[in-house]
């Protein structure tokens, strides 16, 4: 395995296992408790971060989402269009997110699977293959994943800080 891929897996499993902890314990309303009312959740954070990874990877590998293949449009069953990945979603869609923490950490950890399952396949050479050439200049296969993994630990610390104020309220 290239040291890039170890890189991104590397990152990649921090992100999993910041979702893990910060869901754990937590019921589905301090789930979706917004620190005011256009504060985003824990919830709305997850399943965001994860629809992003879900999205990005799936379309740069050529695979189907796991969003639609593996059911969890059906089990989240939000009132979005099936593409929404939570891009542009007004305070009142983010406040519609609402799921259990196994539901939350079930995606993130299917996502983590198939996109680690991915990263395995790669070789330096795919790291300059062109992704997107609506930019310029082009966005690159290694820029595109690099980007995923920054939005995703992003997203992840923001839930972590959210989880951390409803810890300090009891």
């Amino acid at each position: 395995m290239s040291t890039a891929n170890g890189l991104l897996i590397d990152g990649f499993h921090r992100v999993r296992d910041t979702v893990q902890e910060v869901v754990h314990g937590l019921d589905e309303d301090r789930l979706a408790h917004r620190p005011d009312a256009e504060a985003n959740s824990v919830a709305w954070l997850v399943w965001h971060l994860t629809r992003v990874q879900d999205d990005h990877v799936a379309g740069v590998a050529g695979s189907e989402q796991l969003w639609t293949a593996g059911g969890w449009v059906e089990r989240f069953r939000l009132p979005f269009d099936v593409e929404a990945i939570g891009f542009g979603q007004t305070a009142d869609e983010v406040g519609q997110v609402r799921a259990s923490p196994e539901l939350l950490a079930g995606y993130q950890d299917s996502v983590h699977a198939a996109t680690v399952e991915y990263l395995g396949t790669l070789t330096a050479d795919d790291y300059d293959r062109v992704v997107d050439d609506s930019f310029d200049p082009p966005v690159t296969l290694a820029v595109r994943l690099v980007s995923v993994l920054n939005d995703t630990t992003q997203h992840a610390g923001q839930a972590a800080y959210v989880r951390g104020l409803l810890d300090r309220r009891g």
